[in-house]
């Protein structure tokens, strides 16, 4: 372990030296993607002798949060404040060692949040457990960083420790294509000009992954470090919220002078409530839900029991969400509600459903 530390130590002291020009990008990028495959080898044997001793988590609900920070930060006061959880709270560090799951119910949505232990500097790299820990984050369908408002410069070794075991906190997925082929070298092709990189750090990259025959497509123009993500394939994009908690004992400058240096962050004190409803609407807009009524045949819809479905959500796969027999003798659907042009339109299976679509779903006989 030591020695992969230090490996990685000296060349991020060879990139620090090497000034950045178009002559040097590329042997840049190659280093950086040394650096890249010796953290996946870290987390590897990080983990490697902990088996049997992992967090192993069970998911219900209709999307899963989880609570990230330092200990001490109230993280068990606010899964208190939010769901049913009952977390034993108490003021000193490491209160919570076990990872304790609360259901916070919103709009007819049940929202499954975890509260993780606090991590600490270098947890990616298996101090702690952090590893164990942090991978629940990769899992989550929403990460929220809760912040002590005295001790904000904790955001930026959040971000490094969630990055180091493959979180790419509010990213989307770059839009790379890397079909490997039998001979004919790396062929680079482009929608859009490439201003990050250029055709000589792309194969000096690449090839380090012993990759030396393959068509690559970009319609996305990306930058280094997110060309070795698409090439590693193993990365997890997960939308992040930000908290700045127990800001009841600070004054409105101080709280304004925190807020400009983490913009969109949301204030709360988990401890005086204050902020909570708040913040429970935005957890449910940042998990993206949609509400679906069912209609039965010659029913009414019941507007008290929604199907609740991730954006983006189409009619089939709403089937699948009910019951196996719905997509296996799918027929079509009719829906009232803003996905539609007119009330009752018939649709197919490839449908993107809307938040308060009411669907009806008409199965072959």
């Amino acid at each position: 372990m030591d020695n992969i530390e230090e490996k990685i130590k000296a060349i991020e002291e060879e990139i620090s030296k090497t000034s950045y020009n178009k002559a040097t990008s590329h042997h840049i990028g190659k280093l950086k993607a040394k650096i890249s495959k010796l953290k996946e080898e870290q987390i590897k044997r990080s983990s490697g002798g902990s088996k049997g001793e992992g967090f192993h988590i069970k998911k219900s609900g209709d999307a899963t949060a989880v609570l990230v920070g330092f200990p001490s930060v109230g993280k068990s006061t606010l899964l208190n404040e939010l769901t049913n959880a009952e977390s034993k709270v108490g003021a000193y560090e490491f209160t919570t060692l076990e990872i304790i799951p609360g259901i916070m119910e919103y709009n007819n949505a049940q929202i499954q949040i975890f509260d993780i232990p606090g991590i600490i500097t270098g947890a990616a790299s298996g101090k702690g457990r952090g590893k164990e820990i942090l991978s629940v984050a990769r899992t989550a369908d929403l990460i929220i960083v809760v912040l002590d408002i005295f001790n904000i410069k904790q955001f930026d070794t959040i971000l490094r420790e969630l990055r180091n075991v493959g979180v790419r906190p509010n990213e989307t997925k770059p839009d790379v294509k890397i079909k490997k082929t039998r001979k004919g070298g790396v062929n680079v092709s482009s929608t859009m000009p490439l201003t990050q990189m250029d055709e000589k750090t792309i194969r000096s990259v690449i090839n380090e992954y012993g990759i030396h025959n393959a068509d690559v497509l970009f319609r996305d123009d990306v930058n280094v470090d997110q060309f070795i993500d698409c090439i590693e394939d193993n990365k997890s994009y997960v939308p992040m919220m930000v908290l700045l908690n127990k800001v009841d004992l600070v004054d409105r400058a101080y709280l304004e002078e925190v807020m400009e240096q983490i913009p969109g962050a949301i204030p709360i004190s988990a401890d005086k409530n204050m902020n909570i409803d708040a913040l429970r609407e935005e957890i449910f807009n940042n998990l993206h839900l949609v509400r679906v009524y069912l209609k039965p045949q010659g029913r009414k819809a019941d507007m008290n029991d929604p199907l609740v479905i991730k954006k983006g959500t189409t009619v089939i796969e709403a089937c699948g969400k009910l019951h196996r027999e719905f997509v296996k003798n799918f027929r079509h659907a009719k829906i009232w509600g803003t996905s539609v042009k007119f009330p009752g339109q018939k649709v197919g299976p490839d449908h993107v459903l809307e938040d308060e679509d009411v669907l009806r779903v008409i199965l072959k006989k």
